[in-house]
């Protein structure tokens, strides 16, 4: 863990940076993996299998019976957690869908907005060390919500070719179309192009390591459009004296276990709080399983103290964390310095493990710094919005005179046309 102590401001730049991977090598990576697939479909998918993942796969799609089978492999308690989990994560997305609201700017010239769920939408779900059957909730039930058609799901395969059953039951509880076993940038690479089996989409939802990243940023260039750059998972905890450390520690081991490529960062302004988290986190970290990925992730991650609160709100809007939690008494007088985050926790109480499961509000969320200009997955990310507009005879007549200038001002004739040929009949 990297400690510091009353950092200047001039060294916060410094302090805020992510790991670092090799782009270029990635970049050429993605490029022959969507090679591939546009050449060879699933044949180059279950090649893929084998080579990343070391899966056998005869073919691509999960069967019907594959997912009817998974709701038997799962306990009562677990079925019972995720169907919770839907409920809350429905209700709080149900609450964004607003009303049509028609406005009338001038008389006679009526204007609204419609909603259009996006038709044909693709998830990625990660697999691998942790099978995250509760993103397919996060993804599925907004698109369901929002009425897309056709919700096509992407997830890598064991080593037995099998698709973990969570993932297949949640699938079938959130109306998912169909599944599909692939992982990584070829998965990205076959809903971007579409295969034999796996349908082309308009958009693609999802986390994932850095080759899932730099695939969906590549799949843009052939029109498709992403949810945003979803990478490794980050934390960034502001606790005050009234904070608990053993909270905090868990809260951030919490985002470390995800990988060796997260990051958490650990701001107080006690140093009493500061040195018993740093000594929670050590604990702690002996009893998790994935305490080795945890300790890699720790090596990329912050401890600091500061000189006071303020200081460690502007230094989180610096870093604009995919997580936020406010450790604190008084939160309230915090929340509105706080401009760049994508999901916020307040209190000793509101764990971050929360909002990843069954809150109600979504996981999927900006990282790397782009919480300063993306938002999280929402409803509103699974539609389009199309506005309308009516104009009467006396509409046309008000506003006439207005159009006619504006577009002789411009030098476009012809648009001052279409105003004066209809107000001349």
């Amino acid at each position: 863990m990297k400690i510091y102590r009353y950092p200047t401001k001039d060294t916060w730049t410094e302090l805020v940076q992510r790991p670092v991977f090799e782009r270029e090598e990635i970049s050429g990576l993605i490029v022959e993996i969507f090679a591939e697939v546009e050449c060879n479909g699933d044949k180059a998918l279950i090649g893929f299998n084998k080579k990343f993942d070391k899966a056998e796969t005869k073919s691509i799609a999960v069967t019907e019976e594959e997912i009817n089978n998974a709701e038997n492999e799962l306990g009562n308690d677990l079925k019972q957690a995720i169907q919770q989990a839907k409920d809350n994560i429905f209700k709080f997305h149900a609450s964004q869908d607003a009303e049509i609201q028609k406005i009338e700017t001038i008389k006679g010239v009526v204007c609204w907005r419609e909603n259009r769920a996006i038709e044909k939408v693709g998830i990625y779900i990660p697999g691998g060390t942790a099978p995250l059957f509760s993103t397919v909730l996060m993804l599925a039930v907004p698109a369901n919500i929002a009425g897309c058609g056709e919700i096509i799901l992407c997830t890598p395969p064991d080593k037995n070719g099998a698709v973990n059953p969570a993932i297949l039951y949640t699938a079938k509880l959130c109306g998912v179309s169909k599944i599909f076993k692939t992982g990584g940038a070829q998965a990205i690479a076959a809903m971007t192009l579409g295969t034999e089996s796996i349908p082309q989409v308009y958009k693609i939802f999802g986390p994932g390591n850095q080759f899932v990243v730099a695939a969906k940023e590549y799949a843009q260039r052939y029109g498709v459009a992403i949810d945003m750059p979803a990478g490794p998972s980050e934390v960034l905890v502001i606790a005050d004296e009234q904070a608990i450390p053993e909270f905090c520690a868990a809260d951030l081991l919490s985002q470390a276990e995800h990988g060796s490529d997260s990051q958490v960062i650990f701001l107080t302004t006690d140093l009493k709080v500061f040195n018993e988290t740093i000594s929670a986190v050590e604990q702690q970290i002996k009893d998790l399983p994935r305490n080795e990925m945890a300790g890699k992730s720790l090596e990329n991650s912050c401890f600091i103290l500061l000189n006071s609160l303020e200081e460690a709100v502007e230094f989180s809007n610096l870093y604009a964390p995919e997580h936020l939690i406010l450790a604190m008494d008084e939160f309230e007088k915090y929340i509105p310095m706080i401009q760049n985050a994508g999901s916020v926790f307040l209190g000793n109480y509101s764990c971050e493990s929360a909002g990843d499961y069954a809150s109600g509000t979504n996981h999927t969320l900006p990282t790397n710094a782009y919480a300063k200009n993306y938002s999280g997955v929402s409803l509103d990310s699974f539609v389009k919005k199309i506005t309308f507009q009516h104009l009467s005879k006396k509409g046309l007549q008000s506003l006439g005179k207005t159009i006619k200038v504006m577009a002789e001002a411009e030098g476009l004739l012809a648009h001052k046309n279409a105003v004066s040929i209809r107000l001349k009949r």
